[in-house]
């Protein structure tokens, strides 16, 4: 094997429930405003427009049972409670059809963002990975195998913080479904196993502060919960 300059970079896997093996992540792609209240709240029109997807990167993910550290410059960090898809297959320009034959399993995550520097971004017309993309951004459940559950189309999601509700919502609720969000985004990048897809957060949004406690949820699919720290 050739030597490497220096030591290879971190390379996250997710843990598979009730299997003893990992998920090696490939990329994480992230699927913009895909539920109408969440739209709404946004103060954008909840109507059914083409999907748009940003990318927050691989060792981002909080694997499961670590806490999320609360990131520097931001004063304005918000929780976002999602359904993640894993991917065991992929490619280009997959049909609608054949989309879910490219799912592993499905977990539950936080897309966490530093809500003032992405306004800062939008105002401007810049990227947004500054507030998305930053480290721990993204804390993840086990991924729950589609073998053992089949592919959800309906399950209630939902985020408590400091044991009060802050965001509710069901599957059925996104304007994308599944096999949609991975049929567009394939039309844009090649996909691949080990890819993992966020779909989209329900309404209710809101800032999270140090000492915190969230625990999330996706009826039938997986359990998540960690401190802010």
């Amino acid at each position: 094997m050739t030597e490497t300059v220096f030591a290879r970079p971190f390379s996250p896997e997710l843990p598979v429930q009730r299997l003893d093996a990992v998920f090696p992540v490939r990329r994480v792609y992230c699927v913009g405003r895909n539920y109408a209240a969440h739209a709404v709240e946004m103060g954008h029109d909840p109507d059914r427009e083409a999907p748009f997807f940003f990318q927050k990167n691989p060792d981002n993910l909080v694997l499961p049972g670590d806490d999320f550290p609360y990131p520097p410059l931001s004063e304005d960090v918000h929780h976002e409670i999602e359904c993640y898809v894993a991917l065991s297959s992929g490619g280009r320009d997959i049909p609608v059809s054949a989309a879910l034959e490219c799912v592993y399993g499905y977990g539950i995550a936080v897309d966490f963002t530093r809500r003032d520097l992405q306004q800062i971004a939008k105002d401007k017309g810049r990227p947004w990975e500054m507030g998305k993309a930053f480290e721990h951004s993204a804390p993840a459940s086990a991924i729950t195998r589609a073998s053992v559950i089949g592919h959800p189309a309906a399950a209630e999601i939902w985020l408590d913080r400091n044991g009060a509700r802050v965001q509710t919502g069901n599957l059925d609720q996104m304007i994308w479904k599944v096999p949609e969000i991975i049929a567009e985004l394939s039309r844009y990048v090649a996909l691949a196993a080990g890819d993992i897809i966020l779909t989209g957060t329900p309404s209710g949004v809101g800032p999270v502060q140090r000492g915190d406690r969230l625990v999330g949820h996706i009826e039938g699919i997986a359990d998540l919960s960690f401190s802010v720290i």
